[in-house]
């Protein structure tokens, strides 16, 4: 979804991608000119804040970081948050928004919901996004475009996985929530988001999706994206009941001024550019 206006356009060689959460915000530039990524940045709140508290932090950032303090070619932000579903794209009629999310997540009357298209699956993406967070930004910069997290994840793991016959499945590890997307033969069999507190929450969530599609754990792939590493609890206590675990990558292309932490950190941030 792209929102446009007739501010004028300043020509600039750097592109700028903003995720935000409830639980903070991340940042990443890219240099179009050197295909380098020039800043990388995560802002952590220690709870889950409200979307007002989120543009306080993401007022701040703009006011204090020098690196957001330029002009930006194009700008992209990623809403992040569980009140998302997708739709087959062949059933998808725009004027039952509401209708479609209202199934599994919980929405209030005055919220605004928006939609992306995911070709790669013919699929439509159905979503509320962070509306003070869309305005600021349009205050600030006129246009710029915005997706939800979940299409970026499954755009992305969609395509590593076209010409696979494997049956993956990915989990996106954040500090209190994850994202769990089973892809089979290169089609995508089951997208969900879990909220989890303890590490025992945490393998409970994944097992349970493995019975749902009868996915043996024995012969089942599973990749950690996102806070996870290896030999951590949550790393260890997957491995005690998973044979195959693995991390997964970017494969972005790009080079860093300062390297991200793993190959997999920062995944759909740096895939959204």
């Amino acid at each position: 979804m792209a929102i446009t206006s007739n501010t004028e356009h300043i020509k600039s060689n750097k592109n700028l991608s903003i995720q935000i959460s409830l639980n903070g915000l991340s940042f990443c530039i890219l240099n179009t000119e050197n295909h380098t990524v020039e800043y990388l940045k995560d802002i952590v709140t220690e709870k889950r804040e409200t979307p007002y508290k989120i543009l306080d932090l993401l007022i701040d950032a703009f006011e204090t970081e020098k690196a957001l303090q330029v002009s930006f070619n194009n700008i992209q932000v990623i809403h992040e948050n569980e009140l998302s579903t997708l739709v087959p794209e062949i059933l998808f009629q725009e004027d039952n928004l509401a209708d479609y999310l209202k199934f599994n997540s919980k929405i209030l009357r005055s919220d605004f919901i928006s939609y992306d298209t995911i070709d790669i699956n013919k699929s439509m993406n159905i979503y509320v996004p962070y509306v003070n967070i869309n305005n600021y930004i349009y205050e600030q910069f006129g246009t710029f475009s915005y997706k939800h997290f979940s299409t970026v994840l499954i755009e992305t793991l969609l395509k590593k996985e076209q010409q696979e016959t494997d049956t993956k499945m990915y989990v996106h590890v954040q500090n209190t929530h994850f994202e769990i997307v089973v892809i089979k033969n290169g089609q995508l069999l089951l997208y969900n988001s879990f909220d989890y507190a303890t590490k025992e929450d945490f393998i409970y969530y994944i097992l349970f999706t493995a019975e749902q599609l009868q996915l043996n754990p024995d012969t089942l792939i599973l990749l950690f994206l996102g806070q996870v590493s290896e030999n951590d609890a949550l790393h260890s206590i997957a491995y005690k009941y998973i044979r195959h675990i693995r991390f997964a990558t970017r494969n972005d292309g790009f080079k860093y001024l300062e390297k991200p932490k793993s190959n997999y950190a920062f995944f759909t941030l740096i895939h959204s550019l």
